[in-house]
């Protein structure tokens, strides 16, 4: 019989607390501002909540810089707020899973103060140290062009640190038995505060043992077992959402085996596929990397996505394939980002309406659970005269008034958009709420479309000859049911032949109008698909039927 694993067919909504709702007029979002919009997230359709982190910080990197990870920074609110918040959302049904950032602390943080103080600390193993500079010490950097370094003097200790990240955000040693203790506390402490999950923050560098000679660096999966075996002994369905960024075959040893390791992944690699089709408007590349992720554990799933908090990572592509995604969604330097990706959000790059609603109907009809940046589901656009990533992090455009309705407050913690075609007096939330045409309420359909299709969070897919190298067509197969999406990436109208393999095929029903199709006597659809169009079909009966089987 099927575990109800829940998060199979979920809808989740990414947001970052500082930018979604000020509540007490400082300029910067709160936890009582957050619990105002559930309402509207409720209506949305969503159903889980990832935030970003909100424990105290220095905040010298969008709060991923934690200096106390048992707390709620004072900006946001209190502990009892966020208490609050939980009930506020169970309320809604909604499931609230917190970033977990534990490959690195704040240099601001107890810890590493002690640390410093001498090579006696208690706490002077929860840190990489090296007594003379690595010979790799300029090796591995993660924000080419900003970061110099991943090893650093600090000249109180008298010894270097590493540092994946920023010279302030030194790495844990999470060989240290003590420091896996103290992150099994973390976890229990946010379990017990009523959280669902944790987003695990570079999972590669959770694991990783940093070599000081340059050598090859050993990862420790089985923390990650750990790690599983920790959360559901205290939440049974408590999950974790890995960030990784790995090549496919180096996948599996993340989810491990049934019940071991990461229940989820974010698919970077076919998001990176995803935009070179968008791009070209070619399919094939973008079903290769389908093809190369499919094989998971039966308890494993993919999260799929188009934009997220921070720069669209193309570096898995060749180098011929990443400018030409350049040249159509980032042509000006100042658009790119760490000289691997753009830092922009998905509406200004792609302009068309009909070309983003094709997106993001791909988006929740690829194998896998579908994350939502907020204000992608208004078209937000971006402001490139902030630095780096925050250009993509610009408080949420809720009405036409003063801040675009996200505070009273003249200073906010980023700047709102208000100039130009993405300005909150255009693109908002009040709106969009009354025009039944606006892409606000296209996501709400599309986003009750994906809930009312559970075959693609669970059931086994193949992609489909089309005939055409524009269109991507995938069929799913669940419990006695079959749905059959396609997308066309071409402005282009495209004519299609597909055959469902599935019983019945000889019937399709369209799930967003009234057409249907029938096959001819070869058991093949002929169809014509306009430019950047979608197509989500029932097949074999339009009634949604569940079988109950034993599986």
């Amino acid at each position: 019989m099927i575990e109800d694993l829940w998060y199979k067919n979920a809808i989740i909504y990414s947001l970052d607390l500082e930018t979604f709702m000020d509540a007490n007029g400082d300029g910067i979002g709160d936890f009582e501002g957050l619990v105002r919009q559930l309402d509207y997230l409720h209506s949305l359709g969503v159903t889980v909540l990832w935030l970003a982190p909100f424990q105290p910080t220095p905040n010298k990197d969008n709060g991923y810089d934690i200096s106390d990870y048992y707390g709620v920074d004072p900006r946001h609110g209190s502990s009892g707020e966020f208490v609050e918040f939980i009930h506020e959302a169970h309320k809604r049904g909604i499931r609230i899973i917190i970033d977990m950032v534990v490959n690195h602390t704040s240099d601001q943080h107890r810890w590493f103060q002690e640390a410093v103080k001498s090579p006696d600390s208690f706490y002077r193993d929860w840190y990489v140290w090296a007594k003379k500079r690595p010979d790799n010490w300029k090796d591995g950097v993660v924000f080419p062009g900003v970061q110099e370094a991943t090893w650093t003097l600090n000249k109180k200790a008298g010894e270097y640190y590493f540092h994946r990240f920023y010279e302030f955000q030194p790495d844990l040693n999470t060989n240290n038995p003590h420091v896996r203790n103290e992150i099994k506390r973390i976890m229990g402490y946010w379990l017990q505060m009523g959280v669902a999950g944790f987003r695990l923050d570079a999972v590669p560098f959770i694991i990783e043992t940093p070599d000081k000679d340059g050598g090859e660096q050993e990862q420790a999966f089985e923390y990650l077992h750990e790690m599983r075996k920790f959360l559901q002994w205290r939440k049974g369905d408590g999950i974790l959402l890995g960030e990784a960024n790995v090549l496919p075959k180096e996948t599996i040893p993340y989810f491990g085996d049934i019940g071991q390791g990461i229940h989820m992944m974010f698919n970077f690699y076919v998001n990176q596929f995803l935009f070179y089709a968008l791009a070209s408007t070619k399919i094939k590349h973008l079903v290769k990397a389908l093809n190369e992720t499919k094989e998971l554990p039966a308890t494993a799933q993919w999260a799929q996505f188009l934009r997220n908090h921070d720069e669209l990572d193309l570096g898995r592509l060749t180098e011929k394939q990443r400018q030409e995604v350049f040249a159509k969604f980032a042509p000006e330097k100042d658009m790119q980002l760490y000289e691997r990706g753009i830092r922009r959000r998905l509406a200004p790059m792609l302009q068309n309406r009909q070309q983003l609603e094709m997106a993001n109907s791909l988006i929740f009809s690829l194998p896998g659970t579908p994350v939502i940046r907020y204000g992608d589901e208004l078209a937000m656009g971006d402001d490139l005269s902030l630095p780096e990533r925050e250009a993509i992090r610009t408080p949420m455009q809720w009405s036409d008034e003063e801040q675009g309705g996200f505070s009273v407050n003249k200073k906010t913690v980023h700047p709102v958009i208000s100039e130009g075609e993405y300005g909150y007096k255009k693109i908002n939330v009040a709106a969009q709420r009354r025009d039944p045409e606006s892409f606000l309420n296209w996501t709400a359909k599309i986003i009750r479309l994906r809930k009312e299709c559970p075959e693609i969070g669970w059931g086994k897919w193949e992609i489909l000859e089309t005939g055409s190298p524009h269109v991507l067509a995938i069929q799913y197969e669940w419990r006695g049911n079959c749905i059959l999406t396609m997308h066309n990436f071409s402005s282009d109208a495209q004519a299609v032949q597909v055959k469902p393999i599935a019983d019945k095929g000889q019937t399709i029903y369209h799930l967003m109008d009234e057409q249907q199709s029938n096959s001819d006597e070869k058991g093949i659809h002929h169809l014509h698909i306009e430019g950047y169009g979608y197509y989500w079909y029932r097949v074999g009966t339009m009634a949604y039927t569940l079988h109950r089987q034993r599986e």
